[in-house]
């Protein structure tokens, strides 16, 4: 589908006067981050479509060199298979809703799949008779810290349990691998070393040779307070500890979600009202903003402001800055962003705040709330 395209931000904003919130795309962006991980990571990255499925998001990952992608359900595999029927699908959720196994085996050719307890690796097994053709990831807990947000309360077992399971794939005839995931924005790269040691103790309790490795997320996004290491550090930190488990030829994999497309998408939004040093913009907590509310994430997306002069042309707005409280457009006393913003003090209606680096889990968990939803799109070319 093609979208108005534009040089600036300047130009977009002066060409459309927006007044509801635009996602920008930002092509380069996306192209840089599957380099880094096509390049770099000892493996193959899946983009975990949970983070964004945005249609025209998707479109960017797939150009920029991404073919395998981390789904978690049926329709996510559906989805990515009817858009790009050469792609590679993972259904790498522990839990999945009954028959959708079967679906995603038959239907899309699906051979990966993850449990984390007997009830689902026999509805697993019970799903797809000829045990031979798939490759059954045990998932282990990882609950090591360095993390914003944790993913091993939900999911995941510990090394002797997971040890019991690994047995239990290679009796049934299945293809024994491991996952886990570090949680997600891990600001720590020795949470991966720390998660292969883990891993280690399963494949030691179990005597068995696994055929795969999956390291799953938690790459990070340059939020504000945020430090974000520099990426080779994850894959210099990964490769060593992979190294450590001596088994040759090991096929490694990576679920980057957030660091896939985070860069790639900013979005414009209006200043639609400020009372001192209060302000109200046209999107907020029921819509791109969620993430910045869930208990823990204490990151920021940076941003930028953009103001009218007296011909109309616009430009970036600059001088001393202060704390203002944000809030979103719903009648909705929650939705205001739960830290201040620094912005200019001259700030004022009418002026334009774009926030970058909001490429993940903001179009993923919007909502109709209000009945304030917009899906406009462009392309920035810098």
């Amino acid at each position: 589908m093609a979208i108005p395209r534009f040089a600036t931000v300047e130009e977009a904003i002066s060409t459309l006067k927006p007044i509801e919130p635009i996602y920008a795309l930002q092509p380069a962006k996306f192209k840089a981050a599957a380099v880094r991980f096509l390049d770099s990571f000892p493996g193959t990255p899946m983009y975990a479509v949970k983070a964004n499925p945005a249609p025209l998001v998707l479109d960017q990952v797939w150009d920029a060199g991404i073919r395998h992608f981390d789904t978690a359900s049926l329709g996510e595999v559906r989805m990515i298979k009817t858009r790009f029927p050469d792609a590679v699908c993972h259904f790498m959720a522990p839990v999945r809703l009954t028959g959708h196994a079967k679906a995603a085996f038959e239907d899309f050719g699906v051979t990966d799949f993850v449990v984390d307890s007997d009830y689902e690796l026999d509805k697993l097994l019970g799903e797809i008779p000829d045990h031979s053709k798939i490759r059954v990831f045990v998932r282990l807990a990882a609950a090591l810290g360095g993390a914003l947000l944790e993913l091993s309360s939900k999911f995941g077992t510990n090394p002797e349990e997971g040890a019991r399971l690994l047995k239990r794939v290679v009796a049934a005839g299945a293809k024994p691998a491991i996952t886990f995931h570090v949680g997600s924005q891990c600001l720590s790269s020795f949470s991966y070393a720390q998660a292969v040691e883990i891993v280690r103790r399963a494949i030691d309790r179990s005597g068995v040779k696994i055929t795969a490795l999956d390291i799953g997320g938690g790459f990070p996004a340059p939020y504000l307070n945020n430090d974000v290491p520099p990426y080779l550090w994850y894959f210099d930190t990964i490769r060593e500890a992979i190294d450590t488990l001596e088994i040759p030829g090991l096929p490694l994999y990576c679920e980057p979600g957030r660091a896939l497309v985070a860069e790639g998408v900013s979005v414009i939004t209006q200043v639609v009202s400020r009372k001192n040093d209060r302000l109200y913009l046209n999107d907020g907590t029921y819509g791109s903003f969620d993430e910045l509310t869930l208990p823990g994430f204490d990151a920021d997306y940076p941003n930028r402001v953009f103001t009218r002069d007296a011909m109309g042309r616009v430009m970036p707005l600059a001088g001393k800055t202060k704390p203002y409280r944000v809030y979103g457009p719903t009648c909705d006393t929650l939705d205001v962003l739960p830290r201040p913003q620094m912005l200019p003090e001259s700030i004022t209606p009418g002026d334009f705040i774009v926030f970058d680096a909001m490429g993940a889990y903001t179009v993923a968990v919007r909502t109709t709330f209000n009945g304030f939803w917009n899906d406009t799109w462009i392309e920035l070319d810098g």
